[in-house]
C-alpha cells in the first residue's frame, strides 16, 4: 500500500480523541487522522489536498508508517478553511487568508466579498443587457437610463492614445489616468476637470481603437512642455478640446464593465435619434467619481456623445 493512502485512511484503532504516544507513535495530545476527520467534518482526501497547499499542515507525521497527526486546536483552523471554502474562495486565497492574524484576516476576507459582491452587480446588469437582446426588447433594458444634455466648454487636456482591445481597456484606462493625473497635479498646475476617455475607433474583442485617456488640465504650455520632454511616441498629446454639447447617462459602477457598458451607449445613441439630433465626434466616458472607493451601485460614469 502506498505511504500516502494510508495517512489518509482514517485509524479505526482510535478510541479517545488524543492518543497516549503509545504503540501509535503519535506523540501524547495529538490527534489521529481518524479523529481529526471527525471533529472538522473533513475527509481525508480534503485534509490531504490542503496540506499539500500549505492551508493545514499536519503537527506531525511518522517516520515509519507515515500517519498524519493534528494537534486539538488545529480544529478551528480546519473548520474556518471549510467555511471559506463554502464561500467559493479559491484555495490559493484560502491559503493567504489563514496566515494572517485575526484583523488582516478579517480585511482580507472582507476584500475578497467586495470583489465578489462587484462581479455579481456586473453580471446583474449584463443579464438584463442580454435578455433585452435576446427578447428583441432592448427598449425596456435601456428605459432604465436618463438621457440629459450638458454644455462643455473648451478643455486643455493632457492625453495618452493607444490601441488596445476590450480586454485590454480597464488595466489601461486605470494606470494611463493615473500617470496623467500626476503629471497634471506635479507639472501643470492642477486638475480642472473630471477625466475621460473617447473612443476613436470601435473597441472590442476583434477592434483596438484607438481610445484616448484625457485628463483636464490647468496650464497647457506646461502640459505641452512636459509631453515634450517624454516624446510623442508613447502617444502623449497636449492639446484643446473643442467646446460641445455633450448628451449623456449616468451609470454605476457594475454598469462600466464591458459588455454592458454597451446598453447605455445604446440607449444615447437611440434617444439622440428619436431626438432629431446628429453625432459630432466620437463617443466617451466621463469618470467623475474615486473608482477605488466606490462601491458596485455607486454612479461613477457617464456615458456619452457630442451632439448638435
Amino acid at each position: 500500500m502506498d505511504r500516502t493512502d494510508r495517512t489518509d485512511r482514517p485509524d479505526s484503532t482510535d478510541s479517545t480523541d488524543s492518543d497516549r504516544g503509545d504503540c501509535s507513535g503519535r506523540p501524547a495530545g495529538l490527534l489521529s487522522i481518524g479523529t481529526f476527520a471527525r471533529r472538522t467534518r473533513l475527509s481525508a482526501k480534503a485534509l490531504r489536498l490542503y496540506d499539500r497547499l500549505g492551508l493545514l499542515t499536519p503537527a506531525h507525521v511518522d517516520a515509519a508508517t507515515g500517519y498524519r497527526s493534528y494537534l486539538p486546536e488545529q480544529v478551528e483552523q480546519a473548520r474556518t478553511v471549510a467555511l471559506l471554502r463554502r464561500l467559493d474562495m479559491p484555495l490559493a486565497d484560502i491559503a493567504a487568508v489563514v496566515r494572517l492574524d485575526g484583523e488582516r484576516a478579517a480585511s482580507a476576507l472582507d476584500g475578497y466579498w467586495a470583489g465578489v459582491e462587484e462581479r455579481h452587480a456586473a453580471q446583474r446588469t449584463l443579464v438584463g443587457y442580454l435578455r433585452g437582446r435576446l427578447s428583441g426588447r432592448s427598449t425596456a433594458v435601456q428605459g432604465t437610463f436618463e438621457v440629459k444634455i450638458v454644455e462643455v466648454p473648451d478643455t486643455p487636456v493632457l492625453s495618452e492614445t493607444r490601441h488596445l482591445v476590450s480586454d485590454e481597456l480597464p488595466v489601461w484606462i486605470g494606470t494611463s489616468l493615473g500617470r496623467l493625473e500626476r503629471a497634471a497635479a506635479e507639472e501643470c498646475s492642477g486638475i480642472t476637470g473630471s477625466p475621460f476617455v473617447i473612443y476613436h475607433s470601435d473597441v472590442s474583442e476583434e477592434s483596438d481603437g484607438p481610445a484616448e485617456a484625457c485628463v483636464p488640465v490647468a496650464d497647457l504650455d506646461a502640459a505641452r512642455a512636459w509631453v515634450k520632454e517624454r516624446g510623442r511616441a508613447q502617444g502623449l498629446t497636449a492639446r484643446v478640446e473643442p467646446a460641445y454639447r455633450m448628451a449623456y447617462v449616468r451609470i454605476t459602477k457594475a454598469q462600466v464593465v464591458y459588455p454592458q457598458i454597451l446598453a447605455a451607449f445604446d440607449a444615447v445613441e437611440e434617444w439622440i435619434t428619436r431626438e432629431g439630433l446628429v453625432c459630432t465626434g466620437p463617443c466617451r466616458e466621463v469618470y467623475f467619481a474615486d473608482w477605488d472607493t466606490a462601491g458596485p451601485e455607486d454612479e461613477v460614469c457617464d456615458v456619452a456623445f457630442p451632439v448638435r
